[in-house]
């Protein structure tokens, strides 16, 4: 049996020529803080950022059409995280209710699909 001890990280993809659209979104749109990733293992670049006790990995390859896989990160204030996307016209998916929780998901301009959902 595995004992899971807590997420470390998760990463997500974009297209190399959107790599630097990327960063400014998660920085100024999303307000995630960028963090020092050691780009010198890695053989093509990308980017790291903190999300609490997790962080978000960013690498590139060729963009892949959509799915329904995706990241849920729980927010203290949905209502506003909705505000803030929507102001920066990010594109807002309603998910069904689920007890409990309040949620929607969003799909970032390089066609990942992430959550958000607030614990009632």
């Amino acid at each position: 049996m595995i004992t899971f001890k807590r997420l470390d990280h998760f990463h997500v993809c974009v297209p190399p020529e959107r790599l630097e659209k990327a960063r400014l979104f998660y920085t100024e749109v999303i307000g995630l803080e960028l963090i020092y990733r050691p780009d010198d293992l890695f053989p093509s670049a990308g980017y790291w950022f903190n999300i609490g006790s997790v962080q978000l990995h960013i690498g590139v390859e060729p963009a892949l059409p959509r799915t329904i896989r995706h990241v849920a990160m729980e927010v203290t204030d949905i209502a506003a995280a909705r505000a803030q996307l929507t102001a920066n016209s990010v594109e807002i998916l309603e998910e069904p209710i689920i007890p409990g929780r309040t949620r929607f998901a969003f799909i970032d301009p390089f066609g990942n699909r992430m959550e958000l959902l607030q614990i009632l």
